[in-house]
């Protein structure tokens, strides 16, 4: 009888596998070649995304009642389209509406130019181990620290003790997204001197450009007077809040046509504050 060949390196090359599959079935455990008892404390390390994943339409954020009381020169206009179109606003320039949207008005009448401008900044962390919320308080302390608001009163201390201050967050600014430099460097340009100047001596302190502790999850109002000539004054309110990773910015401005008059403070204020809590809670909403 012919015996078959013996063939040695088949026969090699099949202990060889065998071999190389029970050594990788010890080691591993079964797991697959790829994964690292490390992961799973790494991936819960990472931190939570923040609360908004979108940003509102702003043009459309601000009812028509709303704009009346802040642009009373828009009942003046006679002709219904160009006052439909003065509702509208224009949108401002954005390169990317799910992290940045604004729209502004104004509207001439009378007696002033009024100018508002509404701005929302969805904040994102590019690091995993910071949170959009708290990459959003970093980016809000260096705008409030560009307002340059005066020291609160000993009286109002207590009631502001514990809004965040602009060093809370100032770890978390490394990894600010691209937008905040422009963002913070905005916000200093418009507040370069706060002088508001109300009438009335006894509401300067109520008036002061200050921490708001009512809106949102922290904000500030600054309060600026500007000459553009010899007399003719204008006046710029600006109200910040933050809502968790969002930062909204309400600027409102008004240039009165005559000279030698200079726009209310609290009237002013008021708007600016009754417009930012609208936008509060319905984003809240």
């Amino acid at each position: 009888m012919q015996r078959k060949a013996y063939v040695p390196g088949v026969a090699a090359l099949l202990v060889a596998l065998l071999a190389a599959g029970c050594t990788s079935g010890s080691d591993t455990g079964g797991t697959d070649d790829n994964s690292n008892p490390g992961d799973a404390g790494t991936a819960s390390a990472v931190a939570e995304p923040g609360r908004y994943r979108t940003l509102p339409e702003p043009c459309g954020a601000v009812g028509q009642d709303t704009l009346d009381a802040l642009l009373p020169g828009i009942q003046q206009l006679a002709d219904e389209e160009q006052q439909e179109k003065a509702y509208q606003g224009t949108p401002t320039t954005t390169f990317d509406t799910d992290r940045k949207v604004g729209c502004q008005w104004k509207v001439e009448s009378a007696d002033a130019t009024d100018h508002l401008l509404v701005d929302l900044e969805r904040v994102v962390s590019y690091d995993n181990a910071v949170s959009d919320d708290t990459q959003a308080q970093a980016l809000f302390a260096e705008q409030q620290t560009a307002a340059h608001l005066p020291e609160p009163s000993e009286s109002a201390t207590s009631d502001v003790s514990s809004s965040p201050t602009p060093s809370d967050a100032a770890s978390a600014s490394a990894s600010a997204s691209p937008s905040s430099a422009a963002s913070a460097s905005g916000s200093a340009s418009s507040t370069a001197s706060s002088s508001p100047s109300p009438s009335d001596d006894s509401d300067a302190a109520d008036l002061q450009p200050r921490v708001l502790d009512d809106l949102g999850d922290e904000a500030f109002l600054n309060d600026v007077v500007s000459s553009s000539g010899s007399t003719a004054r204008q006046r710029t309110v600006t109200v910040v809040f933050r809502t968790s990773n969002v930062i909204v910015r309400v600027e409102y401005e008004e240039q009165p046509t005559m000279l030698g008059i200079t726009p209310d403070s609290k009237e002013m204020q008021d708007r600016a504050r009754n417009l930012a809590a609208e936008l509060a809670d319905a984003m809240a909403g």
